[in-house]
């Protein structure tokens, strides 16, 4: 792994120091980022820990069709009725590549200010798994479409997360592949099932250099990265449909001695998941190391029920993929002005000065010119940027729809009262029951107003208002 950017950051040169039974016990890991975590490490006399973390991101294209057949994408569709001949790797079939996936990854290549090789190359990654019916992945492992890019992000520290800190991080490369299908796992009834509607789906892996040192940071920089993509439509990045998946490298080490072993937590799917499994894996190891044990170079997954990372697989014995050019995809050839053929059919070839000049205005432009036409503060910038986006459509202003949205939210207030009202004078039984002491009764008509709403209303001020209306 390559050494993180030089003077990245402070508030990045964080001391762990070990708690103990802070595992054991199920308390969440140090707080990190912040400074008197190192000052209370050098008080201790405990020698301190740095913590490298390097991300790689799987993001599905926005695409109608697969990066290599004509199969539709729909996440909805029932298993197995979005499979062509070439997906299900039927012989004698061959791929055909998706433009819409070129100019996608050619689009967000020049977001993440990186330099678009215009001639790169795709190979075949050899390895045997049930949703995987070719036995290789079709990627980019030699010359891969985009290189050297940086990611600006965003994240509140300071006791009161009041201050806005930007910090950067390197982007290896963006490299253009094909998904595997899924794996439905039946443990009742010891079975496999294997949906290939995935199968082909085209991704973006956006490789980040290990120039994180915590989870905060980690989740920080996808959310950036989630916006960009989203902004950008080549990706829709919903995390909750797989559309954009996370494998984390972690390692630790002392300040001035060499990287330390690092092992990857793969498949992470939710924002507060990866930064909890970051967060997580770190105190893990710094834990194994001051026991005197010895980190193995595994592969990892989250538990988000026991909050913890599991064992996968180890990769002492490293995993031959067999890498070998793809002989059935000629290299893909990419054009600027300067390098177009007079009398081409556009149509025909990919031009990136074209798509440069299309590039709508990045998540971080946005945030700059609302703090500067509103005069507000920057960290109220992230909610106002989403308001403008979810109402776009209808020429508003986002102090417009917010000062709408209140009054809206002032008549729902009013409604949802009425509704505490006539839900306290049908249970007057338990209303007398929590005036006695009884608070646990509470939960019960709280449950009530909520099947009364479609469960559409903030427990928190429906609690709210009971309490106010049973004390008076």
């Amino acid at each position: 792994m390559a050494a993180p950017v030089s003077g990245g950051g402070r508030l990045c040169r964080l001391a762990w120091r070990r708690r103990a039974g802070a595992l054991h016990s199920g308390a969440q890991p140090a707080a990190l980022g912040r400074e008197p975590g190192k000052v209370a490490a050098a008080q201790s006399g405990v020698a301190p820990w740095r913590a490298v973390v390097g991300l790689e991101v799987h993001a599905q294209i926005s695409s109608n069709s697969k990066i290599f057949s004509g199969s539709q994408v729909q996440f909805t569709a029932p298993p197995n009725s979005l499979v062509s001949f070439f997906d299900a790797s039927l012989p004698g079939t061959l791929p055909v590549l998706n433009r819409r996936c070129v100019e996608a990854a050619v689009m967000t290549g020049l977001a993440l200010s990186c330099s678009i090789n215009k001639k790169s190359l795709f190979d075949r990654k050899h390895y045997f798994y049930a949703d995987l019916p070719a036995g290789y992945q079709i990627t980019q492992q030699r010359l891969p479409i985009a290189v050297n890019g940086n990611l600006s992000y965003t994240l509140c520290v300071g006791a009161k997360q009041s201050q806005m800190v930007t910090k950067n991080v390197r982007i290896k490369q963006i490299q253009l592949e094909q998904d595997s299908g899924k794996s439905l796992h039946n443990d009742a009834r010891s079975q496999t099932f294997i949906d290939l509607n995935r199968a082909g789906v085209g991704l973006m892996e956006v490789v980040m250099e290990p120039d994180m040192c915590c989870g905060e940071e980690a989740a920080a920089a996808v959310r950036e990265l989630q916006l960009i993509l989203q902004t950008l439509g080549s990706s829709q990045a919903i995390m909750a449909e797989g559309q954009l998946r996370v494998d984390a490298n972690v390692s630790v080490h002392h300040p001035g001695e060499s990287y330390g072993v690092r092992t990857e937590v793969k498949n992470i799917n939710s924002l507060r998941f990866l930064a909890r499994a970051v967060d997580y894996e770190i105190q893990r190891q710094i834990e194994e190391l001051e026991n005197g044990g010895t980190i193995l170079n595994e592969t990892r997954a989250f538990d988000y029920k026991l909050g913890c990372t599991i064992p996968m697989r180890d990769k002492e014995g490293k995993q031959d993929y067999r890498f070998m050019p793809e002989p059935n995809l000629p290299p893909l050839i990419l054009y600027d002005a300067k390098s177009l053929p007079a009398n081409i059919d556009d149509q025909q070839v990919v031009n990136i000065d074209w798509i440069q000049e299309r590039l709508p205005d990045l998540p971080s432009v946005k945030r700059v010119r609302l703090v500067e036409q509103y005069g507000i503060l920057p960290e109220h910038s992230f909610t106002l940027l989403v308001l403008e986006e979810l109402w776009k459509g209808e020429g508003k202003t986002p102090l417009q729809i917010v000062k709408e949205k209140r009054l809206e939210l002032i008549q729902n207030q009013r409604e949802l009262d009425q509704i505490c009202q006539a839900v306290m004078e049908g249970h007057q039984e338990e209303v007398m029951e929590i005036k006695a002491g009884n608070k646990k009764v509470l939960n019960k008509l709280i449950g009530l107003v909520q099947r009364a709403t479609q469960r559409r209303a903030d427990p928190i001020l429906v609690k709210q208002i009971l309490e106010k209306k049973l004390s008076q």
